[in-house]
């Protein structure tokens, strides 16, 4: 599932599972240290068949009790399944399998012949979730288990796919001339309003989980970075209880100088693209492993097919056209919610953005010009979201860039511009114009692995009744 032929040897391994298996024609005769996970252990008598299971692969190890200390030949083939298990043997080819007169025999396959070993650790048993067995638990369950439901293929497979996203993201902001930055997750106020905040104590000041590194990567630009991004998490004490919210989670977020809504849009778009063709390019091993799994439930393969660019772009009054000819009940004003939806998905079941915006339903920092004003007269902002199909990916937009703007709208959603000087001082200096996004990764993993709640492609997820593990 991994390529591993770069790895070192370690103190319990010369080789990965998968170096062997892969390099087995190479290897065979030689003498070679593999540990694992004990899938199976099958054979009684004088003789033990070990399939071993690391993060790369899966190998048979054969064991013969005249070829070892006959000890340890009786406790590994009384070993429970997922023991942890090291073996030091002979590589050797495996007796290939019977075919039909006429038929080509398969490529050759690759065994340990064990003459040593070691116990490393005993599983104890029962499991409390099936690893290489289909047992039916619900959600709740494995996320209780998650150190043994990561053991299962697919879903193992999954958070390789989720590292993948991330590097391919990561690479492609560079590639652009974005820098990487952290920002701080402990704030003094809230980066977007609302109370959605969880308050804390940090010594004898009222503190609070960032909900947003939003005004830290403006304050960034404006300090001559110009094109800033970050991967971190974000909290926000929202009552949600859905397939696709959490209180915390992680998003690609970018801000850039001298570049307008349509600029970001055009990073966001092509870093995605990028995502894509890297993912069909590299990782379709991995994408094979999670639809075995899927074709084992009877769902509907999912494919890597690689977006066109760009997206289409839908701005938010024909949006609500769109809806309304649909047989939706929405007017200009309203927000768009999934079940409106569902009706733009039908015409664009892919990744599209909405742009352009009330500005009554953005956020204080998002920028707006005085012409642009939609069917009713109201304002329109430069703030857009990305959305594949029914579910939102992405909000982002061009930002205020005019200290005396940020004030008036800061006072305008209820807010005290005193408490915000920390960031509006930064705009009183000469502050260019400059736009930004965020763009939710588990969202993302849930559109390229299929995955129908969030919760399946984060690793330990917090949502409101969840803190551990």
């Amino acid at each position: 599932m991994r390529d591993s032929n770069s790895w070192h040897p370690t103190a319990y391994r010369t080789h990965t599972i998968g170096q062997v298996t892969s390099n087995g024609e190479e290897l065979e005769g030689s003498e070679v240290t593999v540990a694992g996970y004990a899938e199976t252990v099958r054979g009684r008598g004088a003789i033990c068949f070990l399939m071993l299971r690391d993060g790369t692969g899966q190998i048979q190890a054969f064991l013969k009790k005249d070829n070892m200390d006959g000890e340890l030949f009786e406790s590994i083939q009384s070993a429970t399944r997922e023991s942890t298990i090291q073996v030091t043997g002979k590589v050797a080819k495996k007796r290939p399998p019977k075919v039909a007169e006429g038929e080509p025999l398969p490529p050759p396959e690759y065994e340990v012949n064990v003459e040593s070993g070691e116990i490393l650790a005993m599983a104890a048993a029962p499991l409390p979730v099936g690893v290489t067995d289909e047992v039916n638990v619900g959600l709740d369950v494995r996320l209780d288990n998650r150190h043994l439901d990561v053991r299962r293929a697919h879903v193992n497979a999954m958070f390789q796919l989720r590292s993948k996203v991330l590097q391919y993201g990561r690479e492609h902001l560079i590639s652009e001339g974005f820098q990487e930055i952290n920002s701080p997750k402990i704030i003094a106020a809230a980066a977007e309003g609302g109370t959605n905040l969880f308050p804390m104590k940090y010594f004898e000041t009222d503190a609070y989980l960032s909900q947003s590194p939003q005004l830290y990567k403006q304050l960034a630009v404006l300090g001559g970075l110009e094109r800033v991004f970050e991967i971190g998490p974000a909290f926000r004490a929202e009552k949600h209880d859905t397939y696709r919210h959490l209180n915390e989670f992680v998003s690609f977020d970018i801000e850039g100088a001298w570049m307008d809504d349509e600029d970001v849009m055009g990073v966001q778009e092509r870093m995605i693209h990028h995502i894509w063709n890297s993912v069909a390019s590299n990782d379709q091993g991995l994408i094979d492993v999670v639809n075995e799994y899927r074709a084992s439930q009877g769902m509907e393969p999912v494919t890597v097919d690689v977006p066109s660019l760009p997206f289409p772009r839908i701005p938010y009054c024909d949006a609500i056209e769109i809806v309304k000819q649909g047989g939706g009940e929405i007017e200009w004003g309203d927000d768009i919610e999934s079940h409106h939806c569902d009706i733009i998905a039908e015409k664009h079941p892919g990744f599209h953005f909405i742009p352009r915006w009330p500005m009554s339903m953005k956020p204080f920092y998002i920028h707006h010009k005085e012409d642009e004003r939609g069917s009713s007269g109201g304002q329109l902002s430069r703030g857009f979201d990305l959305n594949y199909g029914r579910d939102e990916m992405t909000s982002g937009g061009a930002r205020e860039h005019r200290v005396e703007i940020l004030e008036g709208n800061l006072r305008d959603m209820g807010l005290d511009p005193e408490d915000f000087t920390f960031y509006t001082d930064g705009f009183r200096y000469g502050a260019p114009p400059h736009a930004g996004w965020g763009l939710g990764v588990a969202r993302l993993l849930m559109v390229l692995t299929g995955a129908g709640n969030v919760r399946e492609v984060v690793l330990f997820p917090r949502d409101r009744s969840r803190v551990t593990p």
